[in-house]
This record gives structure tokens, sequence and C-alpha cells, in this order.
């Protein structure tokens, strides 16, 4: 690392530890996104206009996405008809919902919708699929049980915000047993390709989470049973069946901090305060949501920045501890009234299960072996947070190591500090995604899966 990197860094950790002083411009950017009218394109609800345009795009998908997921949709729509595609659409919502998400995956990339920001997204999706599911990180792990191949990402539906369809949905849209869609998808609103830079920190939750969780079978099981013993052997029996029950959502913010590092965690914050109505974290956990309320993710966060093998992570952590109990007033959860004590321990409590539990699942491994933001990962965040705050030029090749997790990191810390204006920011990370995604073998010609396997091991390295 150069020594004028060293010196931002260090001079960003002091700013970081005395305030957010970008955080207000954060919100204020979540706030423009939300209220932004952009639907995307329509939902091509036309079967024959719909089967036309799919004719000319399967060459337009790279070689890894044809056979697994255009093929297999193309011969789902057929093999409906215009009468069972209509009943579907008709009758059927999820499913409706599900083939339409599908179908927007593939035109939106083969038709050049909001085409920058859509390479860029897919960048950060694969990279962050591929991180935990390269040979590298995952050694002596076997191959997961479905999910191999990243989720393709469109944009569309504002008022759902950022989802994923993960692959034990994607799998069963299709007219026989085992035909289904090879790979998940991931959606952003349309507004967050311009603008909303934090909701990009949120795709760690979907695809490092969501998507990773639903590739191995018996691993959401088991880490639901590793956070209920964790918190009944704590005296917190009430409060293990209510975290167990949210495991989904639990574990997907645990495992978007382990793959994306403490951005994941404030931007959390930052986001979800641009979201409510008094700019705050809700304290308030209805038994309806399958979420833990906010400020449970807020505890949940510093309690998993604080397991994370880099230097300042106690300082992070103690930093998002801070912004959240700032945001404390009386937790409630499925009606229960909880004191802020028990709330904040059954936190630490389920980040320490869900990070550090052996699982049988990955071979008696712990997720945070496979996952984990160590200091070489800051570093490079703070030499590309340096890029981005510079007018200076994109580079179109980076070198070895340095990935679409430390883009999105590093464009994060640079907003919440105040670094830069935050649309400049969001514009020079979609760049620096943008030349990532067009050097990425996966997106070219090749049949490359996991583009991190792809790394020669030298015999001898000179000094």
């Amino acid at each position: 690392m150069t020594e004028s990197s060293r010196l931002v860094r260090d001079s960003e950790r002091v700013l970081a530890a005395s305030a957010l002083s970008g955080m207000g411009a954060c919100i204020a950017d979540v706030r423009r996104a939300v209220a932004d009218s952009d639907r995307g394109p329509q939902d091509p609800t036309n079967f024959n206009n719909l089967r036309g345009r799919l004719s000319t795009l399967r060459e337009t998908l790279p070689p890894l996405y044809r056979e697994t997921f255009f093929d297999p949709f193309v011969a789902t729509i057929n093999g409906l008809g215009p009468a069972g595609f209509q009943d579907v659409l008709l009758n059927s919502p999820n499913a409706a919902m599900l083939m339409m998400d599908a179908a927007h995956a593939i035109l939106q990339n083969g038709e050049g919708y909001q085409k920058v920001a859509l390479d860029a997204f897919q960048e950060v999706v694969s990279d962050l699929y591929d991180g935990f599911l390269s040979a590298e990180d995952r050694a002596g792990v076997k191959a997961p049980d479905r999910g191999v191949i990243p989720p393709l990402v469109k944009f569309g539906n504002p008022e759902f915000g950022p989802y994923t369809w993960p692959i034990e949905a994607t799998a069963s849209f299709a007219l026989t047993q085992g035909a289904g869609l090879g790979a998940g998808i991931v959606n952003l609103p349309p507004a967050n390709g311009r603008m909303g830079l934090l909701a990009w920190a949120a795709l760690g939750h979907e695809t490092g989470g969501h998507d990773i969780l639903s590739a191995d079978t018996g691993l959401k099981s088991e880490l639901t049973r590793a956070v209920e013993k964790a918190l009944v052997d704590a005296g917190l029996p009430d409060l293990g069946s209510y975290w167990s029950e949210r495991i989904d959502e639990t574990a997907s913010d645990v495992l978007g901090i382990l793959n994306m590092g403490p951005v994941a965690g404030m931007g959390l914050i930052a986001f979800f305060r641009g979201l409510s109505r008094d700019g705050r974290l809700r304290n308030n956990g209805p038994s309806s949501d399958s979420h833990p309320a906010d400020i449970l993710r807020g505890f949940l966060a510093a309690a998993t920045v604080r397991l994370l093998s880099f230097d300042d992570s106690e300082s992070w952590a103690d930093l998002i501890l801070g912004e959240t109990q700032a945001d404390l007033v009386q937790v409630v959860l499925a009606g229960r009234e909880v004191s802020s004590e028990d709330a904040q321990l059954s936190a630490e409590l389920v980040a320490r299960a869900i990070a550090t539990t052996p699982l049988q699942a990955l071979e008696n491994t712990a997720l945070i072996q496979i996952q984990d933001w160590r200091a070489a990962d800051e570093d490079i965040a703070a030499e590309v947070r340096e890029l981005l705050v510079q007018a200076v030029p994109i580079p179109t090749r980076w070198d070895d190591g340095v990935y679409a997790a430390h883009v999105v990191a590093a464009a994060g810390t640079a907003a919440l500090a105040g670094s830069a204006d935050v649309g400049t920011i969001f514009q020079r990370m979609l760049a620096a995604l943008k030349s990532m995604h067009d050097a990425n073998p996966s997106a070219g010609p090749l049949f490359v899966a996991h583009p991190g396997n792809m790394k020669r091991h030298h015999a001898y390295v000179a000094a």
C-alpha cells in the first residue's frame, strides 16, 4: 500500500471514530431513490411479443447462463403456450412475478437497459457469490448441493426494494421436475441504477446471504438450531424463538457483513433511517414481519463486525453500536417488551452462533472460516476509496485481489465519511464496477463459473 493511501486510511479512521459527517447526505440519497417514480421496463405480458424478443437474445447472455437459465426459461414459456401463460399471470401471483422477473433478467441484459449500471450490478452479485464458492475460500468444503452459478440481476419493482429469488425458488419454475432455472435472480429498484448508493451495500445481504443460504441443503436448519441453543443456554428462550423464526433474514445480515465488511452494517443503519418516516431505526418488531426489528439488526451488525479479522473491527463495531443505541427507545418484539440489555445480548449471541458454529452442511466448517473481512480487504478498500474520491481516470484493468465487494465497501465508507459528494462517488463506483465486469471472464465467451479459481500457483516468488 502506498504512503498516501495509508494517510488517507488513517485520516478516515479518525473521521469515522469522531463523526459520520456524510450520514445525513447518505440518508437523503436513500430517500431520493425511494421517492423516485421510475418503475423500469413494463412487464412483458404479451406471450407472442415476449417470445419474439427472446428469440434474438440467447447469444447476448454469457455462456454460463444459456443452457442453465435461458433454455429452461424459454422451454417453460413455450410449454405453457398462450393459454397457460395467461393463466399464470391471472391466477398465480408469486409464479407470475418470478416469470416476469426471469424474463426481465434476460431482456434487460440483451436489450441494454441501464447498461452500465446493470453490468456493475451483475459484477457485484457475481463477485459476492464467487467469493463464497471459489475453491480457494471453500477449501475442504464440498460444492453446494444446488446453485453453483451466480444469480442474474435486473431492475424493477421499486415497491419491494432490494430482493432476491434464491435458487430454491427459481429451480421450481418448470413444467417438469428438475427442469427449472439454474440460477437465482437479484433485483434492485430502477432508481438504484442512478442513486441510492447504500442500497448496493444491501447486496451483501441478498446475494452473500439469501442466495448462499439456499445453495446448501440443511444449512438454514442447522443455523436455526445453533441460534436457539445459544439463547436457551443464556436463559433467553423467548428471544431464541423470535430470532430463529427469522433465521433467513438474520443469517443474511451476518453473511452480508462477512462478505462486505463494516459498510454492510453501517450502510444498513443509514438505509433503514432513509426508509423510515421519522428517520430512526424502528424499535418494534411485529410478529408478522419476517425480519428482526431494525434496532436488533443494528445490534446484530455491531456484534458481527466485532468478529471480523481486521485491526479496526472493534472501532467500527463501537461506531455501529453507538448509532444503534442513539435510536433506542423501547424494544417490542412480537408484542412483548424486551429490555435493551437482553436485546443487545441476544444479538451478540446470535451473531457468534451464526458466524462461528461449525456446520455439518459445510463439512464442519464455520461460515466465518469461508468468508471473513480481513486486514488485506481493508487495505484494498482504502486504496480504492482514494481512487473514488479523486478526479483521476478509473482503471480499465485491476490488480489481482481487487474485487467488486472492495469497490462497494470503499464507496459506502467514503460517502458515510463525507469524503466527496455522494452522487459523484456513486457514478465513479459504477464506472469502476463496469470496468471490472468488462474484464471478468464469466462475462465473456468462456464458460467460467468461478473466476476466483483462475489463479496461478507459483513454485517460487522472488523477493
